[in-house]
């Protein structure tokens, strides 16, 4: 008879009590990957770690992305969601609405799928309205999306530290449509340090978006990377969720270990819970996934 040794006997032991109802052998934690889907703060929304930026040079309703044509944006969007990162980042001044509903429809994406993000515009811009509303606006987004609710709907752009006074009326309407279910979260995108100290502040907001990486590449002039970074860990402990943008500079960072680093950056330490980055072709979403499974390991 072969003898039975201390390893063996102890697993058995394990298993034996596993299926008696004992106790179980401790489990291990599971790996963290770019397609996980993470809380975004204390709103109650969950989205995966990688967004599909639709507004990559966005002006007039035009964008990069919506150059590709809509044919090759559903592609782009199927391969997207196929990979984890099912996350829409859209926006009115990007023109990617009717973009984005062709994807979900060509392609027979369900839509709880997928998480949609838009974007209100209220200020002077060649072709777009000002406007100090909501209602309408994201009444008319979700015609163009081709859905009943939006996810999250963002403040488009602000500048100003005082545009929590400057647009109550939009902020108050945005939390009507969200008690009505219209709208799970809101928030605002912010592209002045002074403009996100207000966000992060502010308890209406549920969601910043901010630019970030670690060369100071088409970020904040009012602030040093170290400040955005603190700015960003206090919004966290204050239960807002943190998108970040601009984590390749726009463009700026090109060689592929700045696009490391700042992957490292933002992902590595939890600076984020999720950021939007403005892919064109498959390939660049597979590497970028890729890295940050790296990171995330």
């Amino acid at each position: 008879m072969n003898p039975i040794s201390r390893r063996s006997f102890v697993t058995g032991a394990l298993g034996a009590a596993a299926l008696l109802g004992g106790c179980r052998a401790p489990a291990r934690p599971s790996r963290r990957v770019a397609a996980d889907r993470v809380a975004l703060g204390t709103s109650g929304v969950r989205v995966p770690r990688v967004a599909l930026g639709s507004g990559t040079r966005g002006w007039q309703r035009v964008s990069d992305q919506t150059k590709l044509g809509k044919e090759s944006y559903a592609r782009l969007v199927r391969h997207g969601v196929e990979r984890g990162a099912a996350f829409l980042d859209a926006a009115d001044l990007y023109g990617s609405h009717e973009y984005v509903r062709h994807a979900l429809r060509s392609e027979k994406i369900p839509r709880d799928r997928v998480v949609i993000l838009s974007k209100i515009w209220f200020t002077e811009a060649p072709g777009m309205t000002p406007t100090t509303t909501a209602k309408p606006e994201v009444e008319r987004f979700c015609r163009e999306l081709g859905v009943d609710m939006i996810d999250i709907v963002l403040i488009h752009c602000t500048q100003d530290p005082e545009w929590p006074v400057q647009l109550a009326r939009m902020r108050d309407e945005l939390s009507e449509l969200k008690e009505r279910g219209i709208v799970r979260a809101v928030g605002c995108s912010c592209h002045t340090h002074a403009a996100l100290r207000a966000a992060c502040e502010h308890p209406w907001t549920d969601v910043v978006l901010a630019r970030i990486n670690p060369r100071h590449a088409a970020m904040d002039d009012d602030a040093t990377v170290e400040e955005t970074v603190a700015l960003l860990r206090t919004a966290k402990a204050r239960g807002k969720g943190v998108l970040g943008m601009k984590l390749f500079g726009c463009g700026a960072l090109t060689d592929p270990a700045a696009r490391a680093e700042s992957l490292r950056f933002s992902f590595g330490s939890d600076l984020i819970d999720a950021g939007t980055i403005g892919f064109l072709a498959p390939a660049e979403i597979d590497d970028a996934m890729d890295a940050i499974d790296g990171v995330l390991a």
